[in-house]
């Protein structure tokens, strides 16, 4: 039987944090690179994968505070950066995913994604499933999107994610970025967490703090709950939380070895 998975390549990872609009296009391509391999051994595997926007799309976010809602001329112009930086992004991350023999389509969520106070209230996703079944491989990515309350504002690659759960169903979701996983005693990194679940939530709660860089969406903190969330209402899924910093740990995981932390319920 054919398995789905949904993966996101985090915008720590694929990006220089601290420095604006700085890719790390050797990391993009060795990840490109894991997935297609994954790929060639396991034929019935598919993918949706999704990228955070990292140094691109966050700290233009930041500046022009465009996740808390969009209103003047000047906040416009600021939807409209941080549009093109998530945008450029993407160019970056899909040809280096094509480059690896992938065949990848994206779905920029601001042409397709209607909100209302940060809710999706539209998101027509039949071009999408009609892709996967395809044989083809959607990319969708963090960026703006238009919302009758507040203007505009911005979603989350796990937001779209647990929007496309209940159509897609998939069996897991997991989560690549830079930290190793969940860490019982963040900032110290000695305790990783290998399986995390709403019962032993309060052991690692002190510990979990924000994105060390600029981070409009939340950060593992809100990572966490939402992953949390997820498995609960969802409760054969499995999420799992783990660094893409290292060769072939990418390519681990879509094998299944276990890697980081795992989230049920």
């Amino acid at each position: 039987m054919d398995t789905l998975y949904f993966v996101k390549l985090g915008g720590s990872l694929i990006t220089e944090k601290h420095r604006a609009s700085t890719p790390r296009l050797d990391v993009i391509r060795r990840l490109a690179s894991e997935i297609a391999q994954a790929r060639a051994d396991n034929p019935a595997l598919r993918l949706v994968l999704g990228h955070g926007s990292g140094s691109f799309g966050h700290f233009a976010a930041k500046k022009h505070n465009t996740h808390l809602g969009v209103a003047t001329p000047e906040q416009w112009r600021g939807f409209s950066e941080v549009w093109w930086q998530a945008r450029a992004l993407n160019t970056l991350v899909v040809e280096a995913l094509l480059q690896a023999g992938l065949p990848v389509i994206a779905f920029p969520p601001s042409s397709t994604i209607l909100c209302q106070n940060r809710r999706v209230v539209r998101w027509e996703i039949e071009p999408l499933q009609r892709a996967i079944g395809a044989g083809l491989i959607p990319v969708i990515y963090g960026d703006v999107v238009f919302d009758t309350k507040l203007g505009g504002t911005i979603l989350s690659t796990e937001r779209l994610f647990i929007e496309l759960i209940p159509h897609l169903k998939p069996s897991r979701l997991l989560l690549c970025g830079q930290e190793e996983g969940v860490w019982a005693d963040f900032p110290l990194r000695q305790q990783l967490i290998s399986h995390l679940t709403p019962d032993n939530l309060a052991e690692v709660l002190p510990a979990l703090a924000g994105s060390e860089a600029p981070d409009v969406t939340g950060g593992m903190l809100a990572k966490v709950h939402l992953m949390l969330q997820v498995v609960r209402q969802y409760p054969d899924l499995e999420a799992v939380i783990f660094s893409g910093e290292q060769p072939n740990s990418l390519e681990q995981a879509l094998h299944g070895y276990p890697i980081g932390t795992r989230i049920t319920r």
